[in-house]
């Protein structure tokens, strides 16, 4: 039996292993960060994620919120304590790949899938964890100008909502929750009792209103038999339409995701902090949808979905993925509170500025150097016709278009696009270049008369570097400088670019907040396609060049073998004569 959930069939999934006792799952987790998820039998069949984080196992129950039926939209959605997705395998995928805590009080962080061996057991039906959701919110519709008792009779329901014979019933066994949050409800009870219980004679209500509950929030859900709890608490983030008081808050607003929380309060209360140790926004060892476990390099399966994968998108959805990836990438999103603490700073912005910026710098490195070898490789691999190779560096010249400030403003995209375009080994081919100024000579020109000489700019410390037109500044020439790496050209020019660069650092470290503001707004609403967000990790993009297990060799020796690989690419497609 194949459980769909909402497109998504996350029981072929090979981090799902079905019905699985507590016991089983957490002899199967032998390292921190092995996760699994499971169908607990303690639960009722809900989904439960099981993790190692610090020599222990850790459980947490996933919630489910159910929605009001609507097209085109899912009518359940998946959450721990932060945003909520419309499928399992979604938030699963979400949590992996962006290296963030199950949950902040215990900051555990799944990283390695246990893989199921054989299929899964049918000791129950999986129809309970379609059926029985963990929590559920039901839409409360309140009269502004009715205080008759004769009007709490459509309490808990819409007026649109008239219960007849067979009509679900209004769970009343609900969890703590903060003062005037949505309730979250857990099991169904009659709705007739919640009314009788309000009425009252001569247009009186009670006189007394009824305990107000606890301000801590929890979804610690204790066992019947009365065993100390098992499962990790969670606090989730109940989401209230904007400008909509508490009270009138809706259960089916979603929460923003994480690349849109607002970080004003922890501004606000941001002090320094001594540095504890030198922090990766990389997250190691990642595994991907697109690639299995171990892979070779450049496999052509994998090179053929992802053509097909850029050609789906248009340029301005590729360069918003794009700036979605490089700010998690330099620190400019996403960083958790544990991170803030260990760096002593808020932002990669200011720690690449600073001696334990260290390890920041060489990812910042590698990312750069990875992508412009991608974005060459996808030039030199068109075996095929003139024309296909024209289209390509027409969009990836299109791609520059739509990174440059003012549009995504996510300079270093824009950085390593064109570094593939000024590689030796794509500029000299002639013919090929030719044929993009035949066929498609707006690109060219763009190419020519803007992109060069901004990049030029950019790369002396001199070109447009103001948040709000710049969502991501340039940090690959301060990141060089600062890996003691030396300034070509003469050495009163060198002198004045090293200045400028040093002073940009300085600038760009000062006005992180606001970068991270104008990110924040190009990226409002957007919601990226997964396997595309996936494709340009870094992690990804050193798989796909070099191979689960060239990858681990030395980076000088990684980039000059595949230098020579495009070498000889470069020469099949256009021979010297």
């Amino acid at each position: 039996m194949q459980v769909q959930q909402d497109g998504e069939d996350f029981a072929s999934q090979p981090w799902y292993h079905g019905p699985l006792s507590r016991q089983k799952a957490e002899a199967l987790l032998q390292q921190d960060g092995d996760f699994l998820v499971r169908a607990s039998r303690s639960r009722g069949g809900h989904p439960v994620i099981s993790c190692r984080w610090q020599g222990s196992a850790l459980h947490f129950e996933v919630l489910r919120v159910a929605l009001r039926p609507r097209p085109g939209r899912p009518t359940t959605l998946f959450q721990l304590e932060d945003e909520r997705f419309p499928s399992l395998p979604s938030l699963v995928r979400s949590y992996v790949t962006g290296q963030r805590p199950l949950s902040q009080a215990t900051g555990a962080v799944a990283s390695r899938p246990v893989i199921r061996q054989g299929p899964i057991r049918r000791s129950f039906s999986e129809d309970t964890l379609l059926g029985s959701p963990a929590w559920i919110e039901l839409p409360r519709a309140r009269k502004r100008s009715d205080s008759q008792p004769a009007g709490l009779e459509h309490m808990g329901r819409s007026r649109e909502d008239h219960p007849g014979p067979g009509a679900s019933t209004v769970p009343t066994c609900a969890l703590p929750r903060m003062g005037s949050d949505p309730m979250l409800l857990k099991t169904p009870a009659p709705l007739g009792c919640v009314v009788d219980s309000l009425r009252a004679s001569d247009g009186q209500l009670h006189a007394k209103a009824p305990t107000k509950p606890p301000r801590t929030p929890s979804l610690l859900l204790h066992d019947a038999s009365g065993r100390p709890p098992t499962y990790c608490e969670l606090v989730p983030r109940v989401p209230s339409a904007q400008g909509t008081p508490p009270d009138h808050s809706g259960p089916e607003t979603e929460a923003p995701p994480w690349w849109e929380a607002n970080e004003e309060e922890e501004e606000e209360n941001r002090s320094f902090a001594r540095p504890k140790a030198e922090v990766s926004f990389w997250p190691p060892n990642n595994p991907f949808c697109l690639l299995g476990p171990q892979n070779r390099p450049l496999e052509p399966k994998v090179l053929s979905t992802l053509r097909d994968l850029f050609l789906e998108h248009h340029p301005g959805s590729t360069a918003l993925h794009l700036l979605l990836v490089d700010c998690q990438a330099t620190g400019l999103l996403g960083v958790t509170k544990a991170q803030r603490g260990a760096m002593g700073v808020a932002s990669g912005l200011e720690l690449l500025t600073l001696p334990h910026g260290h390890r920041l710098r060489l990812e910042l490195l590698e990312r750069h150097e990875a992508l412009a070898l991608a974005g060459a490789l996808a030039v030199l691999g068109c075996a095929g016709p003139l024309e296909e190779r024209a289209a390509t560096l027409r969009g990836l010249v299109e791609l520059a278009l739509a990174l440059r400030p003012g549009a995504a403003g996510d300079l270093p995209g824009l950085a390593a696009v064109m570094g593939a375009l000024l590689m030796p080994q794509v500029s000299r081919l002639e013919r090929t270049w030719r044929q993009l100024r035949r066929s498609h000579t707006d690109a060219a020109l763009a190419f020519e008369q803007e992109l060069k000489p901004l990049m030029r700019a950019l790369d002396e410390g001199a070109g447009p570097c103001e948040p709000g037109e710049v969502a991501l500044p340039h940090v690959v020439p301060a990141v060089r400088l600062l890996e003691g790496e030396e300034l070509p050209g003469p050495l009163d020019e060198s002198c004045e670019r090293l200045l400028r660069t040093l002073h940009q650092a300085r600038q760009m470290a000062r006005d992180a907040p606001k970068f991270r503001e104008a990110a924040a707004r190009r990226l409002r609403g957007f919601r990226p396609n997964p396997q595309l967000r996936e494709a340009l990790t870094t992690g990804f993009v050193q798989r796909l060049l070099w191979g689960s297990r060239g990858v681990g060799a030395p980076q000088a020796t990684r980039l000059e073998k595949f230098q020579r690989v495009l070498s000889v690419l470069s020469q099949r497609l256009e021979p010297d004569v």
